[in-house]
């Protein structure tokens, strides 16, 4: 549902947002969130297009947060990157399907309104303020074994 792009922008906006004031170099951040340098420089220059984020160039140049973090919801850093997209025809083509969603992509849909609206309801702010460890390192997922796949 969400893609590592969004998850870099979102892990740098919760970095800058515990740095009020301080200027961090794309470098800097990238080591700090755990992610490529190149690529997050890529989701920095959307972040300012969307004037989420100001860059400065120069000796002591780097970015900060342009909005204050109440302000901002979590929906609009997803936004800004790649716009939160929800099923509204049939994902498969199938003329059967013309007419709305089937059962399955119904489902899916609401799953994707509710996140919409929660990312919607909860500001930058929120985050920050929200007791619990400091979020400028990324969380680290173990990954599962869900064991071999079902014969076909």
């Amino acid at each position: 549902m969400i893609s590592q792009t969004v998850d870099y922008a979102l892990r740098a906006v919760v970095f800058l947002g515990n740095q009020p004031g301080k200027s961090c170099t794309t470098a800097q951040l990238a080591d700090e969130i755990d992610a490529p340098p190149g690529y997050l420089a890529k989701v920095m220059i959307g972040l300012s297009r969307a004037e989420i984020v100001r860059s400065q160039r120069g000796p002591n140049g780097g970015c900060t947060l342009a909005r204050d973090p109440s302000g901002l919801t979590i929906l609009e850093v997803v936004n800004a990157i790649d716009a939160f997209h929800r099923i509204s025809v049939c994902p498969l083509g199938r003329a059967a399907h013309s007419g709305g969603l089937c059962p399955l992509h119904r489902r899916m849909d609401n799953v994707m309104a509710a996140a919409e609206l929660a990312f919607d309801q909860t500001s930058l702010g929120e985050i920050l303020e929200e007791p619990g460890l400091l979020c400028t390192l990324p969380c680290v997922f173990e990954p599962v074994n869900l064991g071999p796949l079902p014969p076909e």
